[in-house]
């Protein structure tokens, strides 16, 4: 009777946390982390003036010569093939922006490749971009941009003035973004996340009612972001980099307008870093522009603007602090005013894949299953300096604390500690001769599953 007592009682303490009902990713969310790199294309109007870009400027000063717009040799196979040989899944391309401008055959906004001298009137980048995404097996993604708009004057959300007029323009651009957003929904087939620059904000405020029209045409479409949902967050910097940890649950499902000051206080410290106690899955995203070195941070092309390429090794720093941190990485890439990704860029695009695949493509060993240990035995003792763990998510993110440690001399030394694991954790050591390395999980909730346990 009383042994039966004590196992109620452990029970009680300890039962709710081995079953506990976790967040989990939703299929599309699972698919976002598993894609570990996307790419971003930026491409407006101003990459063809000839000058360099300034961002106040484009916010407020409309561009009347929209036909400047000619990229004479425009090739989207090309931008996508230089995006995947960096090994990224899915691609993305801004089709407005702070201009306005629209990259596509709209019927309800009439500053777009309708009113263009190129192809006649009758381009539409964007349907070249989707075709190319699916002839080369990427994602497509579509970034809007509805916050700034220097064509219709709008600043952030908002038309100017308190007149029956400004809210008459309020309430006609607010039916504007719909109706782009539902074309942009019913006309490329089905489309893999749908961004939406600095946010849509409030449809009770001055943001379009944008949500209802994405889960209407695009159910299985990622949805980035108003003060409703948030299917992913900003990583709280554009150094393509999260610190560590980074959990991918957060304590609500929005990430803007709503509770400001929790989210952006300490420097953004809550998107960083996540909340390992939160109830709903929202994984951070890491965002940087490949032309982002040399005191650059270049969205859009520039002319000779080259040195500012990141270093390869800068890019890797990027990947292990962003997908080794259990973070997608996004890379703005720039085409140029030829409509061509430049020779420069694609070559690093290139190295970078190749990097990749060299450190972490073809593992000693792995190793995968539940529990709490995991053990790896070489077949002869291996020089090892770094390894990758992954979480089997779509249980959940179940470790809360872990060691990393190697036999050496016929003694277990430990290599490195951590809590957080998720989708990914990298972890580089000295390097040590060993046979034996395991994986010890000293905390979890829930039984932990190890979906790769990978030396290198």
């Amino acid at each position: 009777m009383k042994f039966r007592i004590f196992v109620f009682f452990c029970f009680m303490l300890i039962g709710p946390r081995l079953f506990a009902q976790q967040p989990r990713p939703t299929k599309e969310q699972l698919q976002w982390q598993d894609a570990e790199i996307g790419v971003v294309f930026h491409y407006d109007l101003h990459v063809f003036d000839g000058q360099k870009y300034k961002q106040g400027n484009n916010r407020v000063e409309p561009v009347l010569d929209y036909n400047m717009f000619n990229p004479e040799q425009l090739d989207t196979d090309q931008w996508v093939k230089a995006a995947k040989a960096a090994g990224a899944k899915f691609a993305i391309l801004t089709v407005t922006h702070e201009t306005g401008f629209a990259l596509y055959q709209s019927d309800i906004n009439p500053y777009c490749m309708k009113a263009l001298k190129f192809q006649d009137g009758r381009g539409d980048v964007l349907r070249d971009f989707v075709n190319s995404c699916r002839k080369y097996g990427l994602l497509p993604g579509i970034y809007l941009g509805i916050r700034w708009n220097a064509f219709f004057g709008v600043h952030d959300f908002k038309v100017e003035g308190d007149s029956q007029f400004a809210k008459n323009r309020q309430l006609a651009y607010k039916k504007l973004c719909e109706g782009m957003v539902k074309e942009l929904c019913t006309r490329y087939g089905d489309i893999f996340m749908f961004w939406f620059d600095g946010g849509a904000d409030d449809p009770t405020n001055n943001g379009a009612d944008v949500l209802p029209i994405v889960q209407k045409y695009q159910p299985k479409c990622l949805f980035y972001h108003n003060a409703q949902r948030a299917d992913f967050r900003w990583g709280g910097s554009e150094s393509g980099t999260v610190p560590y940890p980074c959990w991918a649950t957060f304590p609500f499902p929005f990430s803007h307008s709503k509770n400001q000051d929790l989210i952006f206080a300490d420097n953004f410290n809550l998107l960083k870093h996540g909340d390992k106690q939160g109830k709903y899955w929202m994984p951070a995203m890491s965002d940087a522009p490949l032309r982002g070195s040399n005191g650059r941070h270049e969205w859009f092309w520039e002319p000779e603007d080259e040195a500012a390429i990141e270093p390869l090794e800068d890019l890797m720093h990027m990947y292990k602090n962003s997908v080794g941190h259990n973070s997608t990485l996004i890379l703005g890439l720039t085409p140029d005013d030829r409509g061509l990704m430049p020779q420069a860029d694609v070559q690093r695009l290139k190295e970078w894949g190749e990097k990749i695949n060299e450190e972490f493509g073809h593992p000693l060993a792995s190793r995968a299953g539940a529990g709490n240990v995991l053990e790896i035995e070489l077949n002869r003792k291996t020089q090892i300096d770094h390894l990758s763990i992954m979480e089997d998510i779509a249980k959940g993110e179940r470790v809360r604390k872990f060691k990393i440690e190697a036999k050496v001399d016929g003694h277990w030394k430990v290599l490195l500690e951590g809590e957080s694991i998720g989708h990914k954790f990298m972890g580089y050591f000295e390097p040590v001769q060993t046979k034996n390395i395991r994986l010890e999980v000293l905390d979890s909730v829930n039984q932990p599953i190890i979906k790769a346990f990978n030396v290198y």
